[in-house]
């Protein structure tokens, strides 16, 4: 009597095969979820930024552009902000890391910006 040989185990063995690759595929994903949402903190972040400097005055607008960024921004994110004004518009420019998987762990050498203005209000 021969026996035949089935294929039990056919799909474990073809899983533990895929299993790399769907692992990269969704380290990947999450990579790019995290550039998209640096972009965003960036960009949100610049806007705040410009509305606080356009409302301050002129000698605290700097420090109120600055604050109003980074209160915008997780503690795992840090970047730089620049804030300057000139004929009646106050621009900011926010600059930030990308992370590498873990926000706050390492960052990639790609450095996001965001820029925004706006109109210098004035005071009555």
């Amino acid at each position: 009597m021969r026996r035949r040989r089935g294929d039990g185990g056919q799909v474990a063995v073809e899983f533990l095969g895929m299993l790399p690759l769907i692992v990269v595929t969704l380290v990947l994903l999450w990579q790019c979820v995290l550039v998209g949402y640096t972009f965003t903190l960036a960009g949100n972040a610049a806007d705040e930024a410009a509305r606080a400097g356009a409302v301050a005055s002129p000698g605290e607008r700097e420090g109120a552009c600055r604050q109003a960024a980074l209160d915008e921004l997780p503690d795992a994110w840090s970047g730089g902000v620049d804030c300057g004004a000139r004929g009646g518009l106050v621009t900011a420019e926010v600059t930030l890391r990308v992370p590498v998987l873990f926000p706050g762990a390492i960052g990639f050498p790609l450095d996001v910006r965001g820029r925004a203005g706006a109109v210098e209000e004035e005071k009555d």
